[in-house]
């Protein structure tokens, strides 16, 4: 077979297997919004019979071939192109499929669906002793996962290739370690400044039919298409890529508290803009395929922090934000950025500031390296996050569905992601300071109401690309430095230095 046939073919076969997973993620939305509480039992059992055909297709002898076929030919010789990105990243995926037993990805994907219900109703019930045992099951399955796909240095590189390609955990710990330092020394400064936003104006009553409609108009106007997307309630809040023109968000409404709608739509939106920007023409391969999770999480920490709350995106928002809450009448414009910028250490990751944020995360990760190198067992992990969140934000939970039970990550099977998220803060800082370079003064212009130009420039810089460049790759030529934590420590001390008067 010539290679412009072997490839052709490849292409047909993958696009085919997309169509297939995309049905997997409107399943799996339906799953974590609107599914009856008896049908989970059969959804975890649908998800096993569609992880059984997506397994034998990604594991099918003629992928082996038409790569054979393709590869060393004229048809990929140039490393940039999109037939060179999607053989390279479709060879990747091949060899990392055909080291996994089908009944362990049977198993595997059972058990996480099975673990998310499960997450659900105990986690409400604060039911810590009958969530054990699919966590148990769930981690046991995740050890014989790194084993099969295999790691060079230690198990966890082998579920941090699934969401950060190329990451390794010798290189976090560096990193995450500078920012810890750096933040612990910034939190203390705060802890010592006079300035104590008025935080109690987030709490008064923010009518739920209000907020829904704010998160329509807010997310609309940052750039999110939605006659492409929608949002949704739901208990953990999500973004889901269906397929073009099919990308949707979820988000969690509290009549009493205004910061989880808002920021949580927002952040999401973020996700959605870059799976929208994603170049449809290549859509079931690679080159329309984010490259990673640090990356995804860049765009939604970009546009949920660095841009929503921004004094600049509050001097245009403010003014039409503050007529529908009766709650923000007394609230002048800077007295409300300050709140939505308030440091606080406090309990639960997805709420808190950006400054003790990274904290959230280095905990987490610290966590999951000791499970996967036989240090920690699930047992002890309550007593271990306790000691954690004393240790670096001085706080303690009162139960266990604010402290180890509040992320649905570990029940999914998730192992491995939550280092994206401080990435992602990395990656964004980074971004954001070369668009601005390039830009001018982003607070400006979105005190005019103006982002497509910074939407535009990701989409650009970013989105386009796909797979075609590995995670930090991207990032060095969309900002012509390699990824470190120093854009990200001057932006924190730049912009909470000024907040509290430093």
């Amino acid at each position: 077979m010539k290679p412009e046939q072997a490839y052709e073919a490849l292409r047909t076969f993958q696009i085919d297997t997309a169509y297939y997973q995309s049905l997997g993620a409107l399943a799996g939305w339906d799953q974590r919004t609107y599914i009856p509480q008896k049908g989970h039992a059969h959804r975890a059992r649908q998800f096993a019979a569609l992880a059984r055909l997506l397994h034998k297709r990604r594991t099918d002898p003629r992928i082996g071939e038409w790569l054979d076929a393709i590869e060393g030919s004229d048809l990929v010789a140039d490393p940039e192109s999109p037939e060179a990105a999607n053989v390279r990243e479709w060879r990747r995926d091949y060899e990392r499929a055909v080291r996994v037993p089908d009944d362990l990805a049977v198993a595997l994907a059972q058990a996480q669906s099975e673990g998310e219900s499960a997450w659900e109703s105990l986690r409400e019930a604060d039911d810590w002793a009958g969530f054990q045992p699919y966590l148990k099951r769930v981690l046991d399955l995740q050890r014989e996962y790194a084993e099969a796909v295999g790691y060079e240095t230690e198990p966890y590189d082998a579920l941090l290739e699934d969401y950060e390609p190329g990451e390794r955990a010798a290189r976090l710990q560096t990193m995450f370690a500078e920012l810890g330092r750096a933040t612990r020394a910034l939190l203390e400064r705060i802890r010592g400044s006079e300035v104590r936003p008025p935080v109690e104006v987030l709490h008064r009553n923010f009518p739920v039919e209000v907020q829904r409609a704010v998160a329509y108009e807010v997310t609309g106007l940052l750039g999110y298409d939605l006659e492409g997307g929608r949002i949704d309630p739901t208990a953990h809040p999500f973004e889901l890529s269906v397929g073009p023109g099919d990308v949707r968000i979820t988000t969690r409404y509290y009549p009493d508290y205004f910061n989880a709608a808002f920021f949580g739509s927002v952040h999401e939106a973020g996700h959605a803009m870059y799976e929208q920007g994603l170049p449809a023409e290549h859509w079931g391969t690679p080159m329309g395929q984010a490259v990673s999770m640090g990356v995804h999480e860049s765009q939604s920490r970009m546009w949920e922090n660095l841009v929503g709350r921004s004094l600049g995106f509050w001097r245009f928002y403010y003014p039409k934000l503050q007529p529908r809450f009766a709650a923000l009448a007394d609230v002048g414009l800077e007295d409300f950025h300050r709140v939505v910028n308030a440091v606080r250490p406090s309990l639960i990751r997805v709420e808190a500031d950006e400054v003790t944020y990274n904290l959230h995360i280095l905990i987490r990760f610290e966590l999951e390296l000791a499970l996967f190198r036989g240090e920690l067992e699930v047992d002890d992990l309550p007593e271990a996050w306790n000691a954690k969140y004393r240790d670096y934000l001085g706080v303690t939970p009162p139960n266990f569905k604010d402290g180890v039970m509040q992320d649905v990550h570990w029940s999914g099977g998730m192992f491995g992601y939550f280092p994206s998220y401080t990435l992602g803060n990395v990656y964004a800082a980074q971004l954001f300071e070369a668009a601005r370079r390039d830009l001018g003064d982003l607070e400006e212009a979105f005190a005019r109401g103006a982002f497509a130009p910074l939407l535009e420039w990701l989409r650009d810089r970013v989105h386009r690309h796909g797979r075609r460049f590995p995670p930090r790759q991207l990032v060095e030529r969309a900002t012509g430095a390699a990824p470190s934590t120093d854009a990200l420590v001057r932006y924190l001390n730049d912009r909470f230095g000024a907040l509290y008067e430093l």
